[in-house]
């Protein structure tokens, strides 16, 4: 099966600026795959790259298997959802959804109907004679996606397109916007800094920094075994901790234990595996469901999440801990 989207040694430089830096990619055809990363990273930049907003440097980059070296946004089968949605406010939303169709010369009476077709995708029959300023937040984004998908592109890029959005609405439209992509079957590539949105929605996450992939894999493999201590601190706060310390790997090496892993222990708990260990709580913060402890564990600090309704200790207090080593990775590297 053809890749939809694949980057070979591809950079973008901006000056002395290596915005993408000799990036090698492949993003499968029908998967929903996220770009993670702070802000600075190269995620938006290989994003744009795709849609032919900018040219490569150096390297390649194919488009199921056609190269897209030279071709124009308007000639590649990709559409893209921008944060800001970009509405047309002089115009309403039909005609806001059939602009694109518009441009490519198709007729009036087709391009309105598939418009009112896109609408329905996402759940917005009925709103074709409003104006972008008559609708909430999450309806605008859904009229940008209309807009995008009125196109019927291969492929659907999202750069950014819930960062405006308040939470609880920003997690509804994550459930329809991954709903929606299974069921047209389509490449969704998704620019994102958030990484609960990242992990809850994709099949696969590249996490980029510093315009370097440091790490693609699924959900669960970036937050469980990440390669770097860039990467588990980034997704999700991770201790990043000697290994020996924790009683997996060698002298030298570094592990990744997650917070939610570290379990408190009465005082008299021993383990004959070495897998309990004396610490004093340095910092207490309560979180609702959970209580956050920040632990001093023989010069190191260590981070706990242990479930609000446990008698946990106070400030000062000594305390002990234990983990699961299964629950231990050991990383490639400490960068």
């Amino acid at each position: 099966m053809t890749d939809a989207v694949t980057f070979r040694g591809v950079s973008r430089h901006f000056g002395t600026v290596k915005a993408v830096d000799n990036v090698d990619l492949a993003i499968h055809d029908g998967e929903f795959f996220a770009m993670l990363g702070p802000s600075g990273s190269g995620k938006t930049t290989c994003l744009r790259l795709i849609a032919g907003f900018e040219q490569p440097t150096a390297g390649h980059i194919d488009i199921f298997g056609e190269t897209a070296d030279g071709v124009p946004p308007y000639l590649r089968n990709v559409n893209t959802v921008f944060q800001n949605y970009a509405l047309f406010p002089h115009m309403n939303v039909r005609e806001n959804v059939a602009f694109g169709l518009r441009v490519k010369g198709v007729g009036k009476a087709e391009r309105l109907k598939a418009a009112e077709e896109a609408l329905e995708l996402v759940e917005l029959s009925g709103y074709g004679d409003r104006r972008a300023g008559e609708l909430s937040g999450g309806q605008r984004q859904r009229v940008a996606l209309a807009r995008a998908l009125v196109n019927k592109p291969r492929v659907v890029l999202l750069d950014e397109p819930l960062g405006a959005l308040d939470l609880k609405l920003r997690e509804q439209m994550q459930e329809e916007l991954r709903k929606l992509q299974r069921a047209l079957g389509l490449t969704f590539v998704f620019v994102t800094h958030d990484q609960d949105e990242a992990l809850s929605m994709a099949d696969r996450v590249a996490v980029f920094a510093e315009g370097k992939i440091q790490q693609i894999g699924s959900s669960e493999d970036i937050y469980r075994r990440p390669n770097t201590r860039f990467v588990a601190d980034f997704v999700g706060s991770s201790n990043v901790l000697p290994a020996d310390l924790l009683g997996v790997g060698a002298a030298g090496q570094w592990a990744s234990l997650r917070p939610e892993d570290v379990s408190l222990e009465a005082p008299e708990v021993t383990h004959a595996e070495g897998q309990t260990i004396d610490a004093t709580v340095t910092g207490r913060f309560f979180h609702g469901r959970v209580i956050k402890l920040n632990l001093d564990v023989k010069g190191q600090a260590v981070t706990a999440l242990v479930p609000a309704q446990l008698d946990a200790p106070q400030v000062g207090e000594a305390t002990r801990i234990s983990w699961d080593k299964s629950r231990v990775h050991v990383m490639e590297q400490e960068k």
